[in-house]
């Protein structure tokens, strides 16, 4: 559904886009995710037609955003950042007025606007001018407009800013059983909302694309990814940790914690045996005899592998911030 083959984006003597390639399929659901100033917002805005690339191709639905922009864009339902509206509208009226744009007359355009009100939880404000809102229901106007033709992809930059925690748990729902028929490219800071409702994920930074995969995968790249950590009770930390360091599948043992009550241990198992970790650590406890009270191995963090990929390595006299 969409494809990006090579995109380069520049302004004046600053690359904000360098080179990305990656494409989108019907049924996926894309985070894009960033520090500020990676090219995130730049990027889709090429996709949507908003902006020309400096270099490379962008096709939608199998058309050129270039050189055949409306059948390209009649696919598109967009969501720019900071949710822009005309204040002096009525919500009804600003929602009556994306659809006609879109080419929705009569009974089409107030059953599509019937939708979305109901979809975005609109009811209780559609008869109030947009200026009157507060954050969160504005940008809910916002996103009803950008779905409110059934568009086939969504390109939403960062559709939860300003809402709730409820508004956003609402959001992240609809894109998530939007994402089953659509194919939808949402950026976001919020890293939990990656894991909730992605199928997969793109890390960009510095106008390129340092990692592309399911918010597994990307986990996996974790330090703490298959680590296991062991609470042990009645125990010396330290006793546990010369007996866990001289298992063949340990590589490391740290430990955490050591006090009266217990002892918290972090335990790294060397690569071709880290899936049986658990195995070893817990017969080994139950030969010494040893009172678990925590076993678990780790699944890795997703906003450690972003720190690390994304942040400046001044140590090294690399990259400055």
């Amino acid at each position: 559904m969409i494809k990006v083959d090579n995109l380069v984006k520049t302004f004046g003597p600053k690359v904000a886009v360098n080179r990305i390639s990656f494409e989108v399929e019907r049924g996926e659901v894309l985070g894009f995710l960033g520090p500020n100033g990676a090219g995130k917002s730049t990027t889709m805005r090429m996709i949507t037609g908003f902006i020309p690339p400096t270099d490379g191709i962008i096709t939608v639905g199998g058309h050129s955003i270039v050189e055949n922009p409306i059948p390209a864009k009649r696919l598109i339902g967009y969501l720019p950042e900071n949710a822009p509206a005309y204040p002096d509208m009525t919500v009804k009226g600003f929602l009556s007025f994306t659809a006609e744009i879109r080419g929705l007359r009569g009974s089409e355009r107030n059953k599509a606007i019937d939708r979305v009100v109901e979809l975005c939880f609109l009811e209780s404000v559609i008869h109030q001018s947009v200026d009157t809102l507060s954050k969160g229901y504005r940008h809910r106007t916002c996103f009803a407009q950008s779905i409110i033709h059934d568009p086939d992809i969504l390109i939403l930059d960062e559709p939860t800013d300003g809402l709730d925690p409820n508004q956003k748990h609402e959001v992240r729902s609809i894109i998530k059983r939007m994402g089953e028929k659509k194919a939808i490219i949402f950026s976001t800071h919020i890293l939990e909302e990656v894991e909730a409702v992605c199928s997969r994920a793109i890390i960009i930074d510095r106008g390129k694309i340092v990692a592309n995969g399911t918010p597994a995968d990307l986990k996996a790249r974790s330090h703490s990814a298959g680590t296991v950590r062991l609470k042990l009770g009645g125990l010396s930390g330290s006793v546990a940790r010369e007996k866990l360091t001289g298992l063949p599948a340990v590589e490391s043992v740290t430990l955490i914690n050591d006090d009266a009550t217990a002892a918290l241990l972090e335990i790294k198992g060397k690569a071709k045996v880290n899936g049986e970790l658990n195995s070893h650590i817990a017969d080994l406890a139950h030969q010494e005899q040893w009172r678990i009270i925590e076993l678990y191995t780790q699944e890795g963090k997703l906003d450690e592998v972003f720190r690390n990929i994304t942040l400046p390595d001044t140590s090294k006299g690399g990259k400055q911030s």
